[in-house]
């Protein structure tokens, strides 16, 4: 590593650094504080092992507190956001009574905010429980914590697509692991995770040309938040210029009836309380505030008044068509490019959103991330039809066995 670099990276780790180390002094969440004293305390030991020279043992001390040791210990003690234990009591109603809500939510922790989907990932600690009790033994604790499968779930998810693009190993990816983007959702919530792990297997199964897996992922995500659904329109346009048209309604058609069998059983069985609880609770017009309320555009205009919650809703939507319409104008054609326009209109829909957390906008910056880690140095990232050149890694032989003439695309 060049002194430059070197320069660079340590500066990187001490920035994470003090941003972790914001937390307890900001922060009324014990969790969060928590885990900014671990994680400031491995961001600083990566910085001193960077500036040594010694690259994996930073990354070692920043995996290790700022994830490693919070999570570990927070899921010993049975703490967390409260999003952990809406999953794991929508598992455990799920179960025993084939629903996932709570009738009359009483108050915010009443809520569970998600799609039916979501209710699997709290079935492992239901399980559990069933069969070791809910005693508090240690391995029920560890095992069946849904931060553990939602952690499962996203990196499940980008190994998966990174394989299915056939990039090189890139060290980019363990850095954003590491990073506060990844590292501080899994330690503390994890909600968001497998969405963003189903996101990244969508868009790599879309642009190395299988429209079936594309649809399954898709209609996973979709299954879990609402929140999803951009993500089937950048996937089937990046299949269009991939495979053609009729690949990309295969991908849409797997989508909307994986989604539907998904759904479709909550609906029938609580159609109130998911409308009430899925849609009205987190933009605001539910009984109960929702505590999503980070002072951002939407929320912000939203808090003037029915005029102002009308008008982001109505500047929501024109975000929504301008992306859409980006998208038959100008297609992407490569992941990366198909993951930018998705982190774009996510970005635009967290801001512009009458609810939000500032901690939604990770989840663009993790797409953005990942599909750049999926092309390290040497790989092409362009994707094109079937029969023509794809990523691979730079000087390898065409898929011909011949080398490339002068009439090869360049």
């Amino acid at each position: 590593m060049t002194p430059s670099r070197t320069a660079r990276w340590t500066a990187a780790w001490l920035i994470a650094a003090a941003w972790a180390f914001s937390f307890p002094l900001v922060s009324s969440l014990g969790p969060h504080r928590l885990w900014g004293w671990c994680a400031g305390a491995g961001y600083l030991a990566a910085a001193g092992a960077t500036a040594c020279g010694r690259r994996r043992a930073a990354l070692g001390a920043a995996l290790t507190g700022a994830i490693a040791v919070p999570l570990l210990y927070l899921v010993l003690t049975g703490q967390g956001q409260s999003e952990v234990g809406v999953i794991e009591r929508s598992g455990r109603l799920l179960l025993t009574s084939g629903r996932m809500y709570v009738d009359q939510p009483a108050g915010v922790e009443d809520y569970t905010p998600y799609l039916p989907g979501m209710a699997l990932l709290g079935i492992p600690r239901a399980l559990l429980e069933g069969a070791f009790g809910a005693g508090g033994d240690w391995a029920v604790r560890l095992l069946g914590d849904a931060r553990i499968w939602c952690a499962a779930a996203l990196f499940g998810g980008m190994w998966a697509g990174r394989r299915l693009l056939g990039g090189v190993r890139s060290p980019l990816l363990p850095l954003l692991v590491a990073s506060p983007v990844v590292a501080l959702p899994l330690a503390v919530s994890g909600v968001d995770l497998p969405l963003a792990g189903l996101c990244c297997l969508a868009l790599a199964a879309a642009g190395s040309g299988r429209p079936g897996l594309s649809g399954a992922a898709l209609a996973a995500a979709c299954a879990l938040k609402w929140t999803a659904l951009p993500a089937v329109a950048v996937a089937v346009a990046l299949l269009g210029v991939v495979r053609g048209a009729r690949d990309a309604v295969r991908c849409a058609a797997v989508a909307a009836l994986g989604t539907a069998l998904l759904v479709l059983p909550g609906l029938l069985l609580q159609p109130a309380e998911l409308w009430r609880q899925v849609f009205a609770f987190p933009t605001g017009r539910a009984d109960v505030p929702t505590p999503a309320s980070s002072p951002l555009p939407g929320h912000l205009l939203a808090g003037l008044g029915p005029w102002g919650w009308h008008l982001t809703v109505g500047l929501l939507a024109v975000g929504g068509l301008v992306v859409a319409a980006s998208l038959v104008v100008r297609p992407p054609r490569t992941v990366v490019a198909a993951a930018d326009r998705l982190a774009l209109g996510l970005t635009l829909a967290f801001l512009l959103a009458p609810a939000g957390r500032f901690g939604y906008l990770a989840l663009p910056v993790l797409l953005v991330a990942w599909a750049r880690s999926t092309a390290g140095p040497g790989v092409s990232r362009v994707v094109a039809r079937s029969g023509e050149r794809v990523a691979r890694p730079a000087g390898a032989p065409h898929p011909s066995g011949a080398r490339r003439g002068s009439h090869d695309a360049p």
